[in-house]
């Protein structure tokens, strides 16, 4: 990776940065966001105030953890990120983000799993799990989260926050929104009642006419 390829992906990762802290999902410095390119990846520098991150305050390390650019020391969270990367194929995923989101993080603190309310659910995979409690930063929290995520776009922490992945850095920021949407919503429901849950049949439904009618994408009128 040349140095100006290596400052885009820096620049990526501090507008995502910007993006989810104005949506409200990064608070402070609590959180962290990263990108990989080849062998290298783009991660947020510990104790960045992540409302104002700029490409200065993203770190390149190696796949082993070794900073390659940067004047800030990587997040705490470094194990979590390298070990989703270890886990999937670049072309699978590119980008993670780690939120203390508040309705993520709220739905965390009480659930198990948060089940398939919305069909639009299906695009992370279905069922989100709650991977068990582990202090931040630690190799424990990091397998958890892996495990988590195991066939899933996204996976939630217990008493902690949520992670989600995407094959580009715009995808993952998107599955962010997308995982708040829904805690949110279960939030919600939960306050009128028990919440009706999506069955199997229902959401294979779901994924046959998605795929039947390409469901998502822009197309030309014919």
């Amino acid at each position: 990776m040349t140095h100006e390829e290596a400052g885009a992906l820096r620049a990526g990762v501090a507008a995502a940065c910007r993006q989810l802290a104005d949506a409200g999902l990064l608070v402070g410095t609590a959180g962290n966001v990263s990108a990989r390119s080849g062998d290298l990846v783009a991660v947020t520098g510990t104790g960045v105030v992540l409302a104002g991150c700029t490409a200065e305050d993203v770190t390149v390390v190696s796949t082993t953890g070794d900073v390659v650019e940067g004047r800030l020391a990587p997040t705490s969270e470094l194990a979590l990120h390298l070990g989703v990367y270890d886990d999937h194929p670049a072309a699978q995923v590119g980008a993670v983000v780690h939120t203390h989101a508040p309705f993520a993080t709220a739905v965390a603190c009480v659930l198990d799993e948060l089940p398939v309310l919305h069909y639009q659910q299906l695009a992370l995979g279905g069922a989100v799990r709650v991977a068990p409690y582990a202090t931040f930063g630690t190799d424990d929290l990091a397998g958890h989260v892996r495990a988590a995520l195991a066939g899933r776009s996204a996976a939630l922490l217990a008493n902690h926050g949520s992670v989600t992945v995407g094959a580009t850095l715009e995808k993952a920021v998107e599955n962010a929104l997308l995982l708040e949407w829904l805690c949110q919503l279960h939030h919600r429901a939960s306050a009128l009642g028990t919440p009706r849950v999506l069955t199997v049949e229902q959401q294979a439904d779901v994924v046959r006419v998605a795929i039947e009618r390409d469901y998502g994408t822009t197309r030309e009128v014919r």
